[in-house]
């Protein structure tokens, strides 16, 4: 018999006579006659009921199905004598595959996140994260519909690569060097030549660049793979191996990129609005009772459009005591994200052209003399609960322009080479961005730490799984 997840019985529309279900043990409760077990494949938030009746031959295989423990159950699809469920499973025969032992660290109490990611290959069994992975997968799925919707092009960027993006140069190494015994080259540092690309290479921190070849000539494109930062952080909103999602459009400026975000988010959120509802009822009910207002917000008001020194005259005369006061040429802050969307806009926020000298060599120049001189057509997409949750920018298309960028920021020109010609043969006004995925997850979940919305966590000092 082929097997029925617990999600499509949940779903049935009428009883059963035969229905086959392999799962685990949720719980177990045992009576006189029978015993009750409730039974989760994943599939969905709510297990489902299974009533063993004691004169069944199998029964015995019952006090084997601890808490845990992987089962097998064939019966009968019936509708429920209970309260708070529409079927229930009456077993004809009952099976244990595997047993747990006693010591199953996830028995029905509650258990701190933080104790739950020391045990990342159980956590998934849990409420919490299983809703949490169903919406990551949804929330994938629905990525991948909306920009295949619009013709774009998915294109895979490397994974390995000598460029940095950001130029910050907090990136991890690539290497097949012996480190007990690195050639040296005369001047007594490792010679990298020497390795397996012949020079020094990383791991990404963006698809972006190579991107930008792909917009150069199938026009729209994006990006979702795994990205690398080596930054020693141990704040809630970082993590050293994340996800993200990069569209590149060809002919387009910034308010069309500012455009392309804000539908990008309202499609997503609407999206696990209409396929996860009861996951998102149970984070609304137990991690953040503010979750599904702030996702109407979304919804329901146009973002607010405000351009960085806007936001800085907002802040300074907020009248708050700030923990890191900003001015004119500082990075904001988490803590002024969250005053912009929260408290004084109450709704998502895009923050746009920002200060020449906070941005990457890549970001375009913007027209005029100064100071408009002095920004870029940068902009940075905030949320409720998260701040910023996109940033992107118009790209600087004019030669000249970018050479003078990576001057600027001390980039050697021979190294872009061929980012560099795109500016030669057929430039184009371009635009894109970078969606964190995991922060996305987390805006929608209303999970306050991205280690809880990722399988396994890459952060400093930890790689356990």
């Amino acid at each position: 018999m082929q097997r029925t997840l617990v999600k499509a019985a949940h779903n049935s529309s009428n009883p059963m006579d035969q229905i086959l279900l392999q799962g685990w043990v949720r719980t177990k409760r045992d009576a006189k006659k029978f015993s009750f077990i409730e039974l989760n494949d994943g599939s969905s938030l709510k297990g489902l009921q299974i009533i063993v009746d004691a004169s069944l031959a199998d029964y015995a295989q019952v006090a084997r199905a601890q808490t845990g423990a992987s089962v097998e159950v064939n019966g009968k699809l019936v509708a429920s004598q209970g309260g708070g469920q529409k079927w229930e499973v009456v077993a004809t025969s009952f099976q244990v595959v595997g047993e747990a032992e006693s010591d199953y660290p996830l028995q029905k109490k509650g258990h701190s996140l933080e104790f739950l990611r020391e045990i990342a290959h159980l956590r998934p069994r849990s409420n919490l994260f299983g809703a949490v992975f169903r919406v990551r997968s949804r929330l994938a799925y629905a990525i991948h519909q909306f920009f295949q919707e619009r013709k774009f092009c998915y294109v895979h960027t490397p994974l390995i690569t000598a460029s940095d993006c950001e130029g910050a140069g907090e990136m991890f190494r690539v290497s097949t060097l012996d480190p007990k015994k690195p050639p040296l080259n005369p001047s007594g540092e490792v010679d990298y030549a020497q390795d397996f690309f012949e020079k020094s290479t990383y791991l990404t921190v963006s698809g972006q660049l190579e991107g930008e070849i792909f917009a150069s000539a199938l026009s729209n494109i994006y990006t979702f793979g795994p990205t690398f930062r080596a930054e020693n952080s141990n704040t809630s909103r970082h993590a050293a191996e994340f996800w993200m999602i990069e569209p590149e459009v060809a002919f387009c400026n910034l308010q069309g990129n500012m455009d392309l975000a804000e539908e990008f988010v309202k499609y997503l959120v609407r999206d696990v609005k209409e396929h996860c509802a009861d996951d998102l009822e149970f984070f609304g009910k137990f991690v953040d009772k503010e979750l599904l207002t702030n996702l109407d917000l979304v919804l329901e008001k146009p973002f607010v459009r405000c351009s960085y020194t806007e936001a800085i005259s907002i802040i300074e005369q907020s009248g708050k005591k700030w923990e890191k006061p900003v001015k004119w040429g500082d990075n904001l802050q988490s803590e002024h994200e969250r005053y912009l969307t929260e408290e004084h806009f109450k709704c998502p926020v895009t923050i746009h052209d920002y200060p020449r000298s906070l941005k990457p060599f890549y970001m375009r120049v913007n027209e005029g003399e100064s100071p408009d001189r002095e920004t870029v057509a940068a902009m940075d997409l905030l949320v409720p609960g998260i701040g910023e949750i996109i940033g992107g920018s118009q790209r600087e298309e004019r030669l000249e322009v970018l050479r003078e960028n990576m001057a600027n920021h001390d980039l050697n020109e021979k190294d872009y080479w061929w980012y560099v010609d795109l500016r030669r043969y057929g430039s184009v006004p371009h635009s894109g961005f970078g969606l964190g995925f995991e922060r996305m997850l987390m805006f929608v979940t209303g999970v306050a730490n991205i280690r809880d919305v990722i399988p396994f966590a890459r952060t400093p000092g930890n790689a356990e799984f």
